[in-house]
């Protein structure tokens, strides 16, 4: 081990992986990191050139995932995981690897997590996920979008700013060319949006099916912020949301949905 700790951070999106370093920064200020990755196949190239005693690695990213350069990084690294989905982060603690970090980070969580590597390095302990729990885990990665549950967390822009969403706090969805539009209202603040850079039909299939339904061609809406609903026509209707301007329509398709209009 070197003298001082080193690190390496992967993450596709640039904000949470300059949120995570800053983080690490105050929460074990010994710890250099040394290199940061966009995606799998970059934390791999730069791992092998640096050699850091520990790499934190978002397991959702494009081309190569986390888990998957886990695997070619190898025992000898110290790892971490960090997800936004809590059952795939589960299922990985359960099969032993070394931690995984819940986004968005909290500092008490990432304390812990901290002191367990810190322990770990000191021991000189190799890190405890085998290529065969890495292979098991590569096998289901949308375990957390699918079987492991509904979505609980967006990660959408506004402006230049990246926020993450609570799934709860969204009123509606809307379709916007190549984006999807998403509205959500923070406890206690404004109503604000965002957008996300995924198609709504990808995007529903991963919401809870009991609380966003489709109502329209290009809306999806949260039925816990829906306030009303009105007829407009014989085979249309719309929709008013509770504290929100918008009025959202209803297409003749899903208005079996309110049977009793």
């Amino acid at each position: 081990m070197n003298a001082r700790p080193t690190a390496l951070v992967a993450d596709d999106e640039p904000l949470l992986r300059d949120e995570l370093v800053q983080m690490l920064r105050l929460a074990w200020p010994d710890l250099q990191v040394v290199a940061e990755a966009r995606n799998g196949r970059e934390a791999v190239e730069r791992h092998a050139a640096l050699k850091p005693d520990i790499c934190f690695l978002d397991v959702q990213m494009p081309g190569m995932s986390g888990i998957e350069a886990a695997s070619q990084i190898g025992r000898g690294t110290q790892l971490v995981f960090v997800t936004a989905f809590d059952q795939y982060a589960l299922t990985a603690f359960e099969h032993g690897v070394l931690d995984y970090l819940v986004k968005p980070v909290l500092p008490a969580r990432l304390a812990d997590t901290v002191g367990r590597l810190q322990e770990r390095l000191r021991l000189a302990q190799p890190g405890p996920a085998s290529d065969e729990v890495l292979r098991a885990l590569s096998s289901q990665p949308q375990a957390a979008r699918g079987s492991g549950g509904p979505l609980r967390w967006i990660r959408a822009a506004t402006g230049q700013t990246l926020r993450l969403i609570p799934v709860d706090e969204i009123d509606f969805l809307r379709s916007d060319e190549k984006y999807t539009e998403v509205s959500w209202r923070p406890s206690g603040g404004k109503p604000g949006e965002a957008l996300l850079r995924e198609p709504l039909k990808d995007l529903l299939a991963q919401l809870d099916p009991a609380q966003f339904v489709q109502v329209h061609r290009s809306v999806v809406v949260n039925l816990h912020a829906v306030e009303k609903i009105s007829r407009t026509g014989k085979d249309t209707a719309v929709i008013h949301l509770r504290g929100r301007p918008e009025v959202l329509p209803v297409s003749r398709s899903f208005l079996h949905l309110f049977k009793t209009m």
